[in-house]
């Protein structure tokens, strides 16, 4: 509460906005609904693991491209050593 005995924070509009607020005096939206903000942070976590499941995955395939290569070329020299 305000010195005058208004509330400071102002909830912001929208059913989509739960838990918004804006602050009176800095003009901020906050927010100040803690579940809310920790069911974010849930789901945070979760792009964030399957977004490092994803890289980690790509890396190992480029290291399978990267072996498959090299046998391919260690098989040619050995055909082409053979062939002479």
């Amino acid at each position: 509460m305000s010195k005058f005995g208004l509330p400071k924070y102002i909830p912001v509009e929208g059913d989509e906005n739960r838990g918004l607020y804006r602050d009176k005096d800095s003009n901020a939206i906050l927010l100040r609904d803690k579940d809310v903000y920790d069911s974010y942070m849930q789901s945070f976590r979760e792009r964030q693991k399957k977004k490092d499941e994803f890289s980690s995955l790509q890396q190992e395939v480029n290291d399978l491209k990267s072996d498959v290569s090299d046998i391919k070329s260690l098989l040619l020299q050995l055909v082409n050593k053979e062939s002479k």
